[in-house]
């Protein structure tokens, strides 16, 4: 049976116009192998998220920005459990989590969400999540796909990762992800204003965001464009 459905989505990846797929067709593939709404791949170092390789929609995307944002939701608990994560009825769990991203990800359309862990081997590479506009659990089947879905992406991402110069995104990855190259940006540079380090940086960056409701790329941007500093306490606005 995993046999059957590996080949399946391969057949299914080599059907579209573009053999080479790029990210966005890989997303789209693992939404379609799914039969969910949408989907996205995460990749992530560390407990922190690096950015989002594709999403299928706005829905997807803004999924991915909550959490690489908040730093919490099912891609994140995939990845660090290293095991599938699933929310039937983000509205009404049975149990609270993700108390800062479940808001606004079912304000946005959410309604389920999946995240599956990316592994090749011993190494972690993110998670692949998956949302559905509408409540209730994978089928057995579904569930089966999603986790063959899981190892054929990050085997994908590590094709596209593996000409790519040492410290530099694969070509592929790049034209098509979201890495929050901005953030990596003001990170550095309110790294510089307090004199800490880059991850201590990214650290405050996502909770200035978090404290005043907004994105962490839209937070970075200000910090990027001088508009605001992290070195008079939280943060001060320059005008």
């Amino acid at each position: 049976m995993p046999g059957e459905r590996l080949e399946r989505i391969v057949q299914l990846m080599s059907s579209g116009d573009d053999p080479a797929l790029g990210t966005a067709g890989l997303c789209a593939v693992c939404a379609e192998v799914t039969a969910v709404t949408g989907a996205g791949i995460m990749l992530m170092d560390g407990d922190l998220p690096q950015g989002s390789v594709c999403s299928s929609d706005a829905v997807s995307t803004l999924v991915e920005d909550l959490q690489y944002t908040l730093g919490e939701g099912p891609c994140v608990d995939a990845y660090q459990l290293r095991r599938p994560v699933v929310e039937p009825d983000l509205a009404d769990p049975a149990a609270s989590r993700w108390m800062a991203f479940t808001p606004p990800a079912v304000a946005a359309g959410a309604r389920a969400v999946f995240g599956f862990p990316l592994n090749l081997g011993a190494a972690r590479l993110g998670a692949l999540n998956l949302y559905r506009d509408q409540p209730g659990a994978l089928t057995a089947d579904q569930y089966a796909d999603a986790l063959v879905m899981a190892s054929v992406a990050a085997e994908a991402v590590i094709g596209m990762q593996a000409h790519a110069p040492v410290g530099s995104l694969g070509a592929e990855i790049e034209a098509g992800s979201n890495f929050q190259f901005v953030v990596h940006q003001a990170a550095g540079m309110v790294s510089v204003q307090l004199g800490v380090s880059v991850t201590e940086a990214l650290i405050r960056l996502r909770a200035h965001g978090f404290r005043h409701n907004r994105l962490v790329s839209d937070v970075a941007t200000d910090v990027v464009d001088r508009r605001l500093r992290f070195d008079n306490g939280d943060g001060a606005t320059v005008r």
